[in-house]
């Protein structure tokens, strides 16, 4: 079974470096020669069939994943879940989905239309989650989602994908807290997320977290081919909520901060 779901997520790592090219500097930089162990993978969706959130965790519920906890972000209209291998050494998975009924006629049209693409059958595949987009955009639908919706927009560009991976800090050989790890990327020229400050939570909520801003990718649209914002790494530092036992959960306020880093920057 661990095996299958290392398989998985080799596969998502290649496809994530292909529009993160920043992501293996990362490795060098942070590394050092040693093997770098990911806290989370993150993903993206919308609450629409047959791409619903619960569609996604599936591929993670048969890979003997659990569901974790629940969380909702009012301001950017999402909800999301967490889900959690019995084996420490696999990343968490974290997976939002867009409410699309909260937002204007024009942007649920657009996005109904979208998915309409999808065969549900392929939902189940293997390769689903790294099966980018199933249609075609223009620069000028993009645009006009993104104004409602950075995350409408990007999902519009790049589908299905993981939106980031995660150095898990508390595993990063040389390093004991994120201050550390913040300031030899930035050092290595690496621009990071301030929105809400550098470092989002704090050893009071268990969780400290912070993230380089998105690499920019060209992408084909339907009109033209443009540069924007792609994906980012994530870096988190765990604290333990008892005795030899880290707090494995997530902070919403935190990753309400976390998403803008796929903000145009």
């Amino acid at each position: 079974m661990s095996q299958h779901v290392e398989q998985l997520f080799e596969r998502l790592w290649q496809d994530y470096i292909s529009r993160t090219p920043s992501a293996p500097k990362v490795h060098e930089v942070l590394g050092k020669g040693h093997p770098i162990v990911n806290d989370h993978v993150a993903f993206r969706t919308f609450d629409i069939a047959p791409v619903r959130l619960e569609a996604l965790a599936q591929h993670f519920l048969d890979l003997g994943y659990k569901e974790g906890g629940d969380y909702h972000f009012e301001a950017k209209k999402l909800r999301a879940k967490h889900f959690e291998h019995e084996d420490p050494t696999l990343p968490k998975v974290f997976i939002s989905e867009l409410m699309t009924e909260e937002f204007s006629d024009s942007l649920q049209a657009k996005v109904k239309e979208m998915v309409s693409h999808i065969n549900p059958e392929d939902v189940k595949k293997d390769d689903f989650l790294y099966s980018g987009t199933h249609w075609q955009v223009s620069h000028e639908d993009y645009q006009a989602l993104l104004e409602e919706s950075e995350y409408a927009a990007w999902m519009a560009a790049f589908g299905f994908c993981a939106n980031h991976f995660t150095v898990s800090v508390n595993q990063l050989p040389g390093y004991t807290d994120l201050e550390e790890v913040n300031q030899t990327l930035k050092d290595n020229g690496f621009k990071l997320n301030t929105s809400g400050g550098e470092i989002k939570g704090s050893p009071e909520v268990y969780l400290e977290q912070s993230s380089t801003m998105a690499n920019h990718h060209p992408v084909e649209f339907s009109d033209k081919t443009v540069e924007i914002p792609s994906c980012f790494y994530e870096f988190a530092k765990r604290y333990e909520i008892e005795p030899g036992k880290l707090y494995s959960g997530f902070v919403a306020a935190s990753a309400d901060k976390i998403f803008e880093s796929t903000n145009a920057s």
